[in-house]
């Protein structure tokens, strides 16, 4: 078992929350260390490095899984997930069917909720309010960013910055990235199904 709930209760908006406890050493956490704060056993991972620590609060169907962290006055609710490497922290709030993962951060007062996904090496904080669509990346705005059309039939461009370059069309290429898009478009409706299993 890596956590256990403790009798240390926090009541957030009627509903009780325990605080966490390490029951073995694991990533940057170390048996004994006291957590954050949890609904129910399903809102942390056992596999993994994945904590909520400080006085993060994580409740409802959300979920923190794999090397994630919620950690500062955090909070994850709703039907949200956080996984991968992602970091979410200070007064950020992730909510409702969003999503944060990879090496994401999301930080500071910016609330991710409804269907936003921030994900890859994107850095969120400040005062935002993502509600829908893809986050991801993050560039200095001297960093001079970059366009490329993959063709005429495909509905999207690939963005790069810094020094990037871009081969001439190849078709077999372009066939593996429709492909590609596909696969990654199926494995995200798989792992949602998947999530409705585990309940």
């Amino acid at each position: 078992m890596k956590f256990s709930l403790t009798k240390n209760t926090k009541i957030f908006f009627g509903i009780t929350l325990y605080q966490i406890k390490a029951e073995m050493s694991f990533g940057n956490v170390s048996k004994g260390d006291l957590g954050g704060y949890i609904e129910k056993k399903e809102n942390l991972s056992e596999e993994g490095n994945a904590w909520v620590s400080d006085n993060a609060l994580v409740y409802g169907d959300a979920l923190v899984s794999g090397d994630a962290l919620v950690s500062g006055d955090a909070q994850v609710s709703g039907n949200a997930r956080v996984y991968g490497n992602a970091h979410v922290y200070g007064d950020a709030l992730v909510s409702g069917d969003a999503r944060v993962y990879g090496d994401a951060l999301v930080s500071g007062d910016t609330r991710v909720y409804d269907d936003a996904r921030v994900y890859g090496d994107a850095w969120v904080y400040g005062k935002l309010f993502l509600t829908s669509g893809y986050f991801f990346g993050h560039k200095e705005k001297k960093d001079g960013i970059k366009y490329f059309s993959l063709g005429d039939d495909i509905d999207y461009e690939l963005i790069g910055k810094g020094d990037c370059k871009v081969e001439e069309e190849n078709s077999q290429k372009t066939e593996l990235l429709k492909k590609a898009d596909e696969l990654i478009k199926k494995a995200e409706e798989l792992k949602v199904e998947a999530n409705k299993l585990k309940k």
